[in-house]
C-alpha cells in the first residue's frame, strides 16, 4: 500500500473543508429563501388580484395619451363650423401665393380629378385664409386623417365614388367623431336625425349610430352616390350634401337652369356658398403641402390596427378601462357610437367593443373572467348606478391569491374646485382628479378644449375619488412597482406622464413590469 504525502493529505483536508462550508451556506440560504417564500402577499384589491391571472401579450400598439388627446379633440371641428358658418369667402386675403401659380396649380388637379375644379376667387380667398390662419391645424388633421382615410378609401371605392371625397369629413367635422353642429348634425360625416334613419342609422337612448364611423361611412357613401344620380356633378352632389338636394334645384332654377357650381353659388344658402370652396381648398392643401411648408404629423395607430368583439354582456367603459388598462378617453374615441359610455347587451341585437388589437388580444385570452368579475359586481354593486365596492370573498376569481389578502378600496365623497394654472391642459387636470376630460367639459359647460389660467374648474361632487395614501415616489426621481401596478395605473398616479414616457425612459418594449422593479418618471 502505497503512503499518501502530507501534503496531499493536507490539500484534501483544505477542500473537504470548503466543500462543507460552501453546502452548509447553500443549505442555509436555500432555507431562508424557502421562508421568504412564505411571507404573505401585500394586500391587493379584487380587481387588481384578478389581473394577476391575466393571460398577457407582449406585443403593444398603445395609443400614446397626447394623441389620443389629438384625436379627441373638439378645437379642430369647432373652428371648421365657424369657418365654413362666418367666413366670407368673397373677401379678399393677403396671402404670398401669386394668382397665376394657384391657377396653374388647379388646373393639375383638375386633370387628375372627376371634380370641375376651376379658378374662382371665392376659391382662392379659401385657400389662402386657410393657409394663412389654419397651417398647424392642417398638420394635426393630416395625423389624424391617417387614422381615418384608409376606411373611407375602401368603402368609397366599393361605391365606385371618387376617392377625393374623403375629404368632405374633414370639411363637414374636422374628423371629430363626436362632432355635433348646432342644429344637431352628429359624427364624421354630420348626418341630421331624419337623414341617420334614411339610411339605417340606429338611434336609442345607448346607442347613435351616427357616431360609428364604419356604420356612418358606408351611409355617406350610399347618400353620397343617391345625390350623384339625381345631379351627375360631384360639385353639386357636395352642395347638396350640405343643404340638401331641394335647396340645390331651387338655385339652378334660379340661375336659369345652369349645372355650374360657381353659376348657382349666389342662389344658395351662405353656408353652402363658403362649403364647397372649403372642400376644394381642403383638398388642395392636402396635394400642395410640401410646397407650403406643411409638415403632417404621424399618426402612431391607423383604424385598421383596431378590432372588434361582440359583447356578451352590459359593459361600462369604466370596468374596462380598469380590467384592460385603458383610458376611457381612448375607449370613447374608439367606441363614439355609445352616448352613455355603456355597451348594452340584447339578445337579438348585437353590440360591439372596438379595441386597438392588443387590447383585443387580451381580452379574448381573458374573456371568461372579464364576464366572471362583472357578474361579481352586479352581486355587491352599491346603490349608486355607476359605482362599485370590491369586497373581501372565499369564491375568489383569481383563485391563486388567498382571500385574506383582498381588501376593500378606500373612497371619500367630495366637492372639489381647481383653480387652473399656467401651462395646464383639461388632460393634466383629468388625470390628477381620476376623471375624464368629457366630465371636466360637462361639469364646466366647457366647448372647446381651450381654458384660460385663474379660473376655476368643478369636480362633480357625486364622483367618487380615491383616496392615494401611498407615496407616488421616491425621493431619486423612481417609482417602485408594487403588486398589481401596470404601466397604464403608474402613468395615471403622475400628471403629464404618458405609458410611452414611462416605456421611453425605461427602455421598456412591451407592457411587462415586475413587482420591486424601479422605474423614472422624470426622464
Amino acid at each position: 500500500m502505497i503512503s499518501m504525502p502530507q501534503k496531499t493529505k493536507n490539500r484534501m483536508k483544505k477542500t473537504i473543508i470548503i466543500t462543507s462550508l460552501f453546502l452548509s451556506l447553500f443549505s442555509f440560504g436555500q432555507e431562508n429563501a424557502e421562508k421568504e417564500n412564505l411571507l404573505p402577499l401585500p394586500k391587493m384589491s379584487y380587481l387588481d388580484s384578478l389581473k394577476t391571472t391575466f393571460v398577457n401579450h407582449s406585443t403593444s400598439n398603445c395609443i400614446d395619451e397626447r394623441w389620443l388627446s389629438e384625436l379627441a379633440s373638439t378645437e379642430l371641428s369647432d373652428n371648421m363650423f365657424s369657418d365654413i358658418s362666418n367666413f366670407n369667402a368673397d373677401t379678399e386675403v393677403s396671402y404670398d401665393l401669386s394668382t397665376e401659380l394657384l391657377k396653374k396649380r388647379l388646373a393639375k388637379m383638375d386633370a387628375k380629378s372627376p371634380f370641375n375644379i376651376e379658378y374662382n376667387p371665392a376659391l382662392e380667398n379659401t385657400i389662402k385664409a386657410f393657409l394663412k390662419n389654419r397651417p398647424k391645424a392642417f398638420e394635426r388633421l393630416m395625423a389624424v386623417s391617417e387614422y381615418y382615410f384608409p376606411m373611407f378609401e375602401e368603402h368609397l371605392a366599393k361605391y365606385n365614388i371618387p376617392l377625393e371625397l374623403k375629404y368632405l369629413a374633414i370639411v363637414e367635422s374636422a374628423l371629430n367623431p363626436r362632432a355635433k353642429s348646432r342644429v344637431g348634425a352628429s359624427g364624421l360625416w354630420q348626418f341630421m336625425y331624419p337623414t341617420g334613419k334614411q339610411y339605417n342609422l340606429e338611434v336609442t337612448s345607448y346607442v347613435d349610430e351616427r357616431y360609428d364611423p364604419l356604420k356612418a361611412t358606408e351611409a355617406a357613401c350610399q347618400y353620397l352616390s343617391s345625390l350623384y344620380g339625381i345631379f351627375g356633378d360631384w360639385s353639386m352632389v357636395l352642395a347638396a350634401y350640405n343643404c340638401g338636394p331641394g335647396n340645390v334645384s331651387k338655385a339652378i332654377r334660379r340661375s336659369g337652369g345652369s349645372q355650374n357650381y360657381w353659376n348657382i353659388r349666389k342662389n344658395l344658402p351662405k353656408e353652402t356658398a363658403n362649403y364647397v370652396p372649403a372642400f376644394l381648398a381642403t383638398f388642395y392643401i392636402y396635394e400642395f403641402k410640401k410646397e407650403h411648408g406643411i409638415m403632417p404629423k404621424k399618426a402612431p395607430l391607423t383604424y385598421f390596427e383596431t378590432d372588434t368583439i361582440m359583447v356578451k354582456k352590459q359593459m361600462s367603459f369604466k370596468h374596462i378601462s380598469e380590467l384592460l388598462d385603458i383610458s376611457e378617453e381612448q375607449l370613447e374615441f374608439l367606441n363614439p357610437i355609445y352616448k352613455l359610455k355603456v355597451i348594452p347587451f340584447e339578445a337579438d341585437e348585437p353590440h360591439y367593443l372596438r379595441l386597438p388589437k392588443n387590447k383585443m388580444g387580451l381580452f379574448v385570452s381573458n374573456e371568461e373572467k372579464i364576464y366572471a368579475y362583472l357578474n361579481y359586481l352586479e352581486t355587491y354593486k352599491e346603490k349608486t348606478k355607476s359605482e362599485f365596492i370590491a369586497t373581501t370573498s372565499k369564491d375568489s376569481i383569481a383563485s391563486n391569491v388567498d382571500s385574506t389578502y383582498v381588501s376593500k378600496p378606500k373612497f371619500e365623497r367630495k366637492t372639489q374646485f381647481h383653480t387652473i394654472k399656467s401651462g395646464e391642459s383639461l388632460g393634466k387636470i383629468a388625470d390628477k382628479y381620476n376623471v375624464s376630460i368629457t366630465e371636466l367639459k360637462k361639469w364646466n359647460s366647457i366647448k372647446g378644449n381651450t381654458i384660460q389660467a385663474g379660473k376655476k374648474l368643478k369636480i362633480y361632487s357625486d364622483k367618487k375619488v380615491i383616496v392615494k395614501t401611498e407615496s407616488k415616489s421616491n425621493n431619486d426621481g423612481t417609482y417602485t412597482v408594487k403588486n398589481g401596478d401596470s404601466l397604464f395605473s403608474i402613468s395615471k398616479q403622475f400628471p403629464g406622464v404618458s405609458v410611452e414616457d414611462l416605456k421611453k425612459w425605461n427602455d421598456i418594449s412591451g407592457d411587462n413590469i415586475q413587482p420591486g422593479m424601479k422605474l423614472k418618471i422624470n426622464g
